[in-house]
């Protein structure tokens, strides 16, 4: 029987980066959802969809609970799988951006890639990380984790991320765009973002990502006793 973790919060939380090391030390595979919604939008665009079509929305509803999209890992690297194939290269064009961009707003292609979510998480132990992981995609999942941190924390990471990027970036203009994206994603009509009855929150803001890490560890051990 397969072990599910799903880590959940908002914007600037570190949800990714803590469920790849989550999962790293687990050897369990980490579900990177992003991709899987560029995979479908690699098929979608293979079938020649047209994005500026009116009806563009109606012709992807009509096609896209036919791929199959996995993931695995190969030598330590995460492989993603269109209906068996190996799109790695294939994903980050910009032709295929334009088309995700488009269709990750189609409802019938989320339930498709939740459906497909969950399939997955039901033949392998998975860490996932979303808005939405243990309300919505993995409900039943073992352990769930409501990962946040103060506006203020995740504003000055992101800020000191941009800085060490090199961009040019204003501290207070980044933390009213994580307040304002925090509202909208807490809001929105579907699946929006909350904390699962179930879920335990981890407070990020006075924590390193070995400490996130080790106490999500840590419920994992306690889940087995």
């Amino acid at each position: 029987m397969s072990i599910n973790i799903a880590i959940d919060g908002p914007a600037g939380a570190g949800k990714s980066t803590i469920a790849k090391l989550v999962a790293k030390k687990k050897g369990y595979i980490y579900v990177d959802t992003g991709a899987m919604y560029r995979a479908m939008a690699l098929y979608l665009y293979r079938q020649g969809i047209d994005v500026q079509a009116e009806d563009a929305a109606e012709q992807i509803a009509r096609i896209c609970n036919r791929p199959q999209i996995s993931i695995r890992y190969e030598n330590g690297e995460q492989i993603v799988l269109l209906d068996g194939e190996n799109v790695n290269g294939l994903i980050r064009t910009e032709e295929v951006s334009r088309m995700a961009s488009i269709s990750s707003a189609v409802p019938l292609v989320r339930a498709r890639l939740v459906q497909l979510q969950q399939q997955l998480a039901a033949e392998t132990d998975v860490v996932m990380d979303g808005r939405d992981i243990g309300t919505v995609v993995l409900p039943g999942a073992d352990v769930k984790v409501y990962l946040t941190a103060s506006v203020e924390e995740r504003a000055r990471r992101r800020y000191q991320e941009n800085l060490d990027k090199g961009l040019a970036c204003n501290l207070e203009e980044i933390k009213a765009d994580i307040a304002e994206r925090d509202h909208r994603d807490m809001t929105r009509e579907t699946s929006p973002l909350k904390q699962a009855e179930d879920a335990v929150m981890i407070d990020s803001s006075d924590m390193t990502i070995e400490q996130v890490a080790e106490a999500i560890l840590k419920l994992t051990e306690e889940m087995s006793r």
